[in-house]
């Protein structure tokens, strides 16, 4: 037996099994490691994309040929004329108009819905919201066809054609709406299941309805669901390329929202790559706004919705 065979003898192993050895003994090692990996995996993850939109926006659009992970240049001034080749604050101000009207709709719905399945028993209800929950996990690509079809006046029902809705606002805010309420309703409910019956039975007393009881009662004292609600809603609207894409033709007079107006940068015969990249870093800073500020409350909200008490 070598020298070096008697002192992995004499400690036991070698560096594996004392490193096994070392990480039964001190767990705490372990998980830090672990939770310092996972960290750098998902800031890389996360954090590159958007310094490779920097690196492009930065560098001259002839100059985007093989490119390294620094720019080639330092062209900040894409970030003013890119305003003046395309009407970015027009696609921009219809994002924020279609975000905030589908908001405002499914946080309606989801309320009035989230009311019923929280707080009254009737035959059914737990296969409905099954039912609304297994709806939402399909995925949108199977609604495009019936949609274009249904917003382009070609379903008849009752002799009546479907309205001529394509290219417009609402051909996007529909499926928005469709797609985003299932998730605010599981919400919701859950809020809503949690407020005492006696608050709202003292206002049912003083001659109030159960939609006034909902609105004065149960939604101020959910106040944390409805705002995790809409600020998951706006962001996820927000950020939809699927149905914004397919449901206009690009024109922001029509209503076309954000992607278009990234996309309106590239033509039949050029690709204005860095203007590309700044309008794209330009169209995040809202939805990072957002997050940066209402952080907490969304955490609040989805872990205060959690455990029923």
């Amino acid at each position: 037996m070598t020298t070096a065979q008697n002192t992995d003898a004499e400690d036991g192993g070698g560096p594996f099994t004392n490193w096994v050895k070392s990480a039964i003994e001190n767990p705490g090692k372990v998980h830090r490691a672990m939770f310092y990996v996972a960290l750098i995996f998902f800031m890389f993850t996360t954090l590159f994309p958007i310094y490779w939109l920097v690196v492009l926006s930065l560098t001259p659009n002839d100059l985007i040929v093989n490119m390294g992970p620094i720019p080639r240049g330092f062209n900040i001034s894409v970030f003013v004329d890119m305003w003046q080749t395309v009407p970015l604050h027009q696609y921009m101000f219809n994002s924020f108009v279609i975000a905030i009207t589908t908001t405002a709709y499914v946080l309606l719905v989801s309320s009035l819905a989230g009311y019923a399945f929280g707080r009254l028993e009737f035959r059914g209800k737990g296969g409905l919201l099954l039912l609304l929950l297994i709806i939402s996990f399909f995925p949108p690509a199977a609604f495009i066809l019936p949609l274009f079809k249904l917003f382009t006046g070609n379903v008849v029902l009752f002799g009546l054609h479907s309205p001529d809705l394509f290219n417009t606002v609402g051909a996007i805010i529909v499926p928005f709406s469709g797609l985003f309420l299932p998730l605010s309703v599981f919400i919701l409910t859950t809020f809503y299941s949690q407020i005492p019956d006696g608050l709202e039975d003292a206002a049912r007393v003083e001659g109030t309805t159960r939609i006034g009881a909902l609105f004065r009662v149960i939604m101020p004292l959910s106040a944390p669901g409805l705002s995790t609600a809409g600020i998951l809603t706006f962001i996820a609207v927000y950020n939809e390329f699927f149905f914004s894409f397919l449901m206009t033709t690009g024109q922001p007079e029509n209503g076309a929202p954000l992607v278009w107006g990234i996309l309106a940068f590239q033509s039949q015969y050029t690709s204005l790559y860095n203007y590309m990249a700044a309008a794209s870093l330009i169209g995040i800073l809202p939805v990072a706004l957002i997050v940066v500020v209402a952080q907490e409350k969304i955490v609040s909200g989805l872990t205060a919705g959690a455990v029923k008490e």
